[in-house]
């Protein structure tokens, strides 16, 4: 039994690896296509959201069978209760990456975004994609270390969304409402798909070690 629990863990730690990656990617080409005003990756995204919708049903179907099947106690428990919790965070990351290349369509053939803020997003996208990245090997290697590391790794997100709202703040903005609602929701995004890696780097630490780190952001709001 013990053998046959492993087994399934494994499997179960490999499809929440691969989610992580293919939000990741989600998030790298929904970030050129909003860059670009690129409508073909858009709908790329939009139409390949389903695969990481039906890998979360299947996540927790998985999950749910290692908790009715295999009766798990202790340690083992933690895991399957943990990893449920994962499916969750990994399922917002690609939801988040939808709503990107959502108003990358909606605005086309228009740019989403002024020029001015497109530094910005390059690099908030670059973030997010390195921190997907980031979920994707902790969640397959389990490595507490690097799964406590996602944390400082949101601090350069953080800095770049504060930079954001400064620069919406600023009197100069001569790029309208709409625009500055655009640009707050997206940038809005990208932060809270950062803050979902940090909380699978958590999860994984407890998952590991039965320690929950603490949450520097509080709970995480969910869009």
């Amino acid at each position: 039994m013990r053998v046959i629990y492993n087994e399934q863990m494994a499997e179960l730690a490999a499809l929440l690896g691969e989610m992580a990656g293919l939000a990741g990617s989600a998030m790298e080409r929904a970030t050129q296509a909003l860059l670009q005003a690129d409508l073909h990756l858009a709908e790329q995204v939009i139409s390949e959201s389903d695969r990481i919708g039906e890998m979360n049903t299947l996540a927790e179907e998985k999950a749910f069978a290692l908790l009715a099947l295999q009766a798990p106690v202790a340690g083992d428990l933690r895991q399957v209760v943990s990893t449920i919790q994962i499916v969750a965070d990994v399922n917002r990351m690609g939801a988040l990456a939808l709503h990107v290349a959502k108003v990358a369509r909606r605005r086309h053939p228009n740019h989403a975004l002024p020029e001015a803020v497109n530094g910005y997003f390059a690099e908030m996208g670059r973030v997010a994609v390195a921190m997907a990245t980031a979920a994707k090997d902790v969640l397959e290697t389990r490595d507490p270390e690097r799964a406590a590391e996602l944390s400082g790794d949101d601090d350069a997100m953080d800095d770049l969304h504060r930079h954001l709202f400064t620069l919406l703040m600023d009197r100069e903005w001569k790029h309208g409402v709409a625009a500055a609602v655009d640009v707050t929701l997206l940038g809005r995004y990208y932060e809270r798909f950062a803050d979902h890696a940090v909380e699978i780097g958590r999860r994984v630490v407890f998952l590991v070690t039965g320690v929950l780190p603490a949450d520097p952001d509080a709970e995480i709001e969910h869009i």
